[in-house]
């Protein structure tokens, strides 16, 4: 997990932009009646718009307010994994009605109805896509590059310390 601010920019890029491709794929498949050669690319229309609203919204807001309502649930001296699913569940519960309200205004016939069938739609599939692949990809990938930064500066540790 992110230990200093440029690490923390560097992963909620990151994970915004494969939560969001991800996301994207799926509402185009909803949107054109199921998966097709082209709907990976189709996807991609939407990146631009899409991962800076959701890498915003992550940093400067939900995170903060995700883990504040995680460690009402969860405390400190709990299993890490405990934690990291809490506010992982906490940030989707925060993040999917707000990524698909913007998704509705952006891209569709805006309407509360519509709206609230997007992000219904769009629950189920961002806790699948969150908690079973996109975040543990996201934090295996993440942690291969700052465990490699570890070992190669032991020495920046000491002597800061």
């Amino acid at each position: 997990m992110p230990k200093s601010l440029p690490q923390r920019i560097i992963f909620t890029i990151f994970m915004a932009t494969v939560m969001v491709y991800g996301m994207i794929v799926y509402n185009v498949a909803l949107a054109t009646g199921g998966v097709h050669g082209n709907t990976f690319f189709i996807a991609l229309h939407e990146m631009p718009i899409m991962v800076p609203a959701a890498f915003v919204l992550e940093f400067f807001i939900v995170e903060k307010l995700a883990t504040a309502l995680a460690f009402r649930i969860v405390r400190p001296t709990d299993r890490p994994i405990a934690i990291t699913l809490t506010i992982s569940t906490m940030i989707i519960l925060i993040m999917c009605p707000v990524m698909s309200l913007i998704a509705t205004v952006l891209f569709k016939q805006p309407s509360f109805a519509t709206w609230v069938q997007t992000w219904g739609m769009n629950m189920p599939m961002a806790f699948i896509w969150q908690l079973c692949y996109c975040g543990p990809f996201v934090r295996f990938v993440f942690g291969l590059f700052t465990s490699k930064n570890r070992e190669d500066a032991p020495a920046a540790n000491v002597v800061a310390e």
